[in-house]
């Protein structure tokens, strides 16, 4: 059994800051300068849970939040595939959803690019090789970056599209 108080006194997970804010805004600007390069004024990213539990939508929804706030950077989520230009995919791809999962990159246009965010999304995590999964995101779909982390936090997600941008910059 946990000690209550023994809790009370150690050192608390949310007491030390993930960066300061100007290197946060340091990253925003360079991302900023990247889409503006890649493409035009914003990019539209598609948050999609194909059997996770929800560790990373949750570091992704903290993207939106007034600390990270990417909109200042020209980043934002849609809801549907047909606007975006990334696609996120979190969790390891389950059975049940491989169809969906395809359907939603299917949907997206061309050029598109794949995300897996999260240890199980990269390579199925402590699921990999069970009955309901198929592992991860790269089993069924093409995917251009893996993010890993249990959850990767939203600075590792943000320097992840910085890189994904970059790469695609050398490419074309």
């Amino acid at each position: 059994m946990v000690n209550a108080f023994s809790c009370l006194l150690k050192k608390k997970v949310t007491e030390t800051r993930p960066l300061p804010e100007d290197e946060i805004e340091q990253l925003g600007k360079e991302i900023k300068q990247e889409i503006d390069t890649r493409f035009g004024r914003s990019l539209a990213i598609r948050e999609l849970d194909a059997g996770s539990d929800n560790a990373a939508e949750i570091e992704i929804n903290n993207l939106s939040n007034a600390f990270y706030d990417v909109e200042r950077f020209g980043i934002t989520f849609v809801a549907s595939p047909r606007h975006a230009d990334i696609l996120l995919v979190t969790g390891a791809v389950t059975h049940n959803m491989e169809t969906a999962v395809r359907k939603t990159c299917d949907a997206m246009p061309s050029p598109k690019f794949v995300v897996a965010v999260g240890d199980d999304a990269c390579d199925g995590g402590i699921y990999a090789g069970t009955y309901a999964v198929f592992g991860g995101a790269d089993t069924i779909l093409p995917v251009d970056l893996k993010i890993p982390g249990n959850p990767p936090t939203p600075t590792q997600i943000l320097t992840g599209l910085l890189a994904l941008m970059r790469a695609a910059g050398k490419k074309s």
